[in-house]
């Protein structure tokens, strides 16, 4: 596509000399911008997947895919309705819940929590619980009084596996001098870690059988925990399930956590949108200094044409030099986003060490690590945009170079 000749006279141009200094800053003002724009859209997007990713596996590895309630606020036949549900097609697994929030005291430490209870056969059935116990035994979670909290609890209220938790529970016992709280004190069984900061740092899992007696609900639960064979598939199956129990209240995940999701959606789009500016603007500087390069070559360009070439071949010669920027700073971009993406855990450790500070907090951002999945798919889409604009930002330049007139050249030189 491009002679030797036109090659050797664009790289030579790209190549700074004295009284060109100025064009030669603004191109390689140009290749950095489009390097930064490429990496940070890579980064940012690899960031933003991996949170995704994150979220979405603790989320439904904690809870599942459907909710199935009762008319009323607990299921007194939920052994019936958990095998007619689980007869259903694609379900995977069906688990009786009680849910109730309460007040968790000791050590003279007081927060409220989640407290979930679970058949222990359930709990080792699922793997984010039962695979990440990091300090006592799943097997001693049974009984009437064992407890699993998450490590950030157990740090806060500074508590270790056999020490006594008190929970409260608002809704107490009527008695003749008004509701008197409930509370009961319960042994650390085991205590997990999940890597999501809201559930490590808010939720407790009891046996079904004690939550039953804590809660009053001794033949019933509040709602059914069902997965099935793929998150995606979850209102189909919910659909399935309606058909085949008479259920009304059945939620999909989708339901339970849309503005969540709905969020990162957003600020992903937005993010997108605005760092794509940067590349637009290192475009503009492109086109900016190809311009004042053409405005410098003149009498090079009207020697060249009086020596037989042609507008074609000169047009060619700034396309080349103009988009050898775009390519290196896209390609440079390219290998910097992927590095950084890939590392981003390991940097952000160092930084952190450098500066003394958390650049990432477990409280605000849910995670404990900070997670980047690179989409090869969105990688490819970069930098075909970088390119792209890139090339499109040497076409007016270019044009405006064959189309200059050696004569008018020669004599206002």
């Amino acid at each position: 596509m491009f002679s030797a000749f036109e090659r050797m006279v664009a790289m030579r141009y790209l190549r700074s000399r004295r009284q060109e200094g100025f064009i030669s800053v603004i191109a390689w003002f140009s290749l950095l911008g489009i390097a930064l724009g490429v990496a940070t859209l890579i980064i940012v997007m690899s960031v933003m997947n991996g949170f995704r990713h994150e979220l979405l596996s603790r989320i439904l590895g904690v809870n599942g895919h459907l909710s199935v309630y009762g008319d009323t606020q607990s299921l007194s036949n939920y052994d019936e309705l958990a095998r007619r549900v689980q007869a259903v097609p694609g379900v995977v697994a069906v688990t009786p819940t009680i849910e109730g929030q309460v007040m968790a005291s000791a050590n003279n430490q007081a927060t409220g929590v989640m407290v979930r209870g679970l058949k222990p056969e359930d709990i080792a059935k699922r793997p984010i619980l039962a695979d990440n116990i990091i300090i006592g035994n799943i097997a001693d979670f049974h009984g009437t009084d064992a407890i699993l909290v998450g490590d950030k609890l157990a740090r806060t209220m500074n508590v270790r596996v056999g020490d006594p938790i008190n929970l409260i529970s608002p809704k107490g016992n009527v008695t003749a001098f008004g509701t008197v709280p409930r509370m009961k004190a319960y042994r650390v069984a085991a205590i997990f870690s999940v890597g999501m900061y809201e559930y490590d740092s808010r939720f407790i899992y009891m046996p079904l059988e004690a939550a039953q007696i804590y809660f009053q609900v001794p033949d019933g639960v509040n709602y059914l925990d069902v997965t099935v064979d793929h998150p995606d598939n979850a209102k189909r199956r919910g659909e399935a399930i309606r058909v085949a129990t008479g259920a009304r209240n059945i939620f999909d995940w989708q339901q339970s956590n849309s503005s969540f999701f709905t969020a990162i959606q957003v600020e992903r789009n937005v993010m997108f949108l605005i760092l794509t500016l940067i590349i637009v603007v290192a475009a503009f500087n492109i086109i900016s200094s190809l311009i004042m390069l053409v405005k410098d070559k003149g009498r090079d360009i009207a020697i060249l044409r009086t020596m037989g070439a042609t507008r074609g071949m000169v047009m060619r010669i700034f396309l080349l030099s103009g988009a050898s920027v775009g390519v290196i700073g896209t390609f440079a971009g390219l290998l910097l986003g992927v590095l950084f993406s890939v590392n981003i855990e390991t940097i952000r450790q160092g930084v952190e060490r450098l500066s003394g500070t958390n650049v990432f907090q477990a409280e605000i951002y849910f995670l404990s690590k900070l997670p980047a999945i690179v989409d090869w798919n969105e990688v490819v889409i970069v930098v075909a945009m970088g390119l792209g604009l890139s090339f499109l930002a040497t076409i007016y330049p270019s044009w405006r170079a064959a189309r200059l007139d050696p004569v008018e050249a020669l004599r206002y030189e």
